[in-house]
């Protein structure tokens, strides 16, 4: 029995078509994103958050299969960089934005304001091309304004702890202090990936529970965010001192 070897042609046209599928999971987050928004307008606060997550599980792996099927190298003609922004605007950025706006955290003037200047602030940062230190971490505040979002529904700040908050973090995106990226900062990775899925697990109680999960899964939910900050704010004065 003869056993017919696929041609360097039918090889490439599997690995183009391949690494175009992998495009098309990267821009499933839009459609992702899309659901996020719909539920945010019916304030379906958890149902959001867990569309937001929908996504940000896409834009985890994504990246492994880019670089395991060599996609820039294969379809130049697409940029996956571009494209994964494009995405995480609106993932990471936008509807959070939407969400932080019709919450009720402030008065209608003042979240119009604090959407702007998150909107503003983080298409600037998104156009960084140093977004990010030799050392993987991310340079500035990294806009993950769906974090933001999250613990504002979790913890209900007054007015103007949510004011002073998102002036901080939109000062943060313009100022030198570096903020841990958990997946691929080498520094005590596992931990790092550790924390990570026990916040995932956290997170999807509170949601389940809409938002008002025991006060000590709440506790850890903020326990872990100073862990990261304070871990980011760490390597920033190590290496400044």
């Amino acid at each position: 029995m003869n056993v017919i070897e696929p041609t360097d042609e039918s090889r490439s046209k599997r690995s183009r078509a391949l690494a175009f599928a992998v495009h098309l999971l990267t821009a499933s987050g839009a459609a992702t994103g899309l659901l996020a928004l719909m539920a945010a307008i019916r304030q379906e606060w958890p149902m959001m958050f867990a569309w937001l997550a929908a996504s940000l599980v896409i834009d985890a792996v994504d990246g492994t299969f880019a670089r395991k099927l060599r996609v820039a190298e294969v379809l130049p003609r697409w940029s996956g960089e571009v494209l994964d922004l494009v995405v995480d605007f609106l993932n990471y950025v936008t509807v959070p934005a939407f969400a932080i706006v019709t919450g009720g955290f402030m008065r209608s003037s003042y979240a119009i304001a604090a959407a702007a200047a998150i909107l503003i602030s983080s298409a600037i940062y998104f156009a960084d091309s140093r977004m990010k230190t030799e050392d993987d971490y991310f340079r500035g505040f990294p806009a993950t304004w769906n974090l933001i979002a999250f613990y504002f529904f979790l913890i209900r700040p007054p007015e103007l702890v949510s004011i002073a908050v998102i002036a901080a973090l939109v000062i943060c995106t313009f100022i030198p202090f570096v903020f841990v990226h958990p997946l691929r900062v080498r520094r005590l990775r596992a931990l790092n990936v550790t924390l990570c899925a026990l916040w995932g697990v956290f997170a999807i109680y509170a949601l389940l529970r809409d938002f008002t999960p025991p006060a000590w899964v709440s506790y850890a939910l903020a326990s872990i965010a100073v862990y990261f900050l304070i871990a980011g704010f760490s390597r920033s004065f190590s290496r400044t001192s």
